[in-house]
């Protein structure tokens, strides 16, 4: 199965939530969160630079969990600016 190509707010959602997530860390180690979170470093890294713009739910809700952070937050700040967030 293909996935269609992430549109432009798609990738713009991931970038805020990665910088979300880098700041949320603050002077934790990447890999640290990440073993907690249970997520390899590599795709910690990827989140956070916006590479990996569409991360799974699981993985968000762990971080969340690992950093303190409500997964609705997380929700908002990927939803910012967007038309579904308008929509609501």
């Amino acid at each position: 199965m293909v996935r269609p190509p992430l549109t432009p707010e798609q990738i713009a959602a991931g970038q805020r939530l990665g910088a979300a997530l880098r700041s949320a860390r603050g002077t934790r180690g990447l890999a640290e969160v990440a073993v907690e979170a249970g997520i390899s470093p590599e795709t910690l890294r990827k989140i956070e630079g916006g590479r990996l713009p569409s991360p799974a739910f699981g993985t968000v809700v762990c971080l969340a969990g690992v950093l303190g952070i409500p997964v609705t937050t997380l929700a908002e700040v990927w939803l910012a600016d967007s038309e579904m967030l308008q929509a609501s």
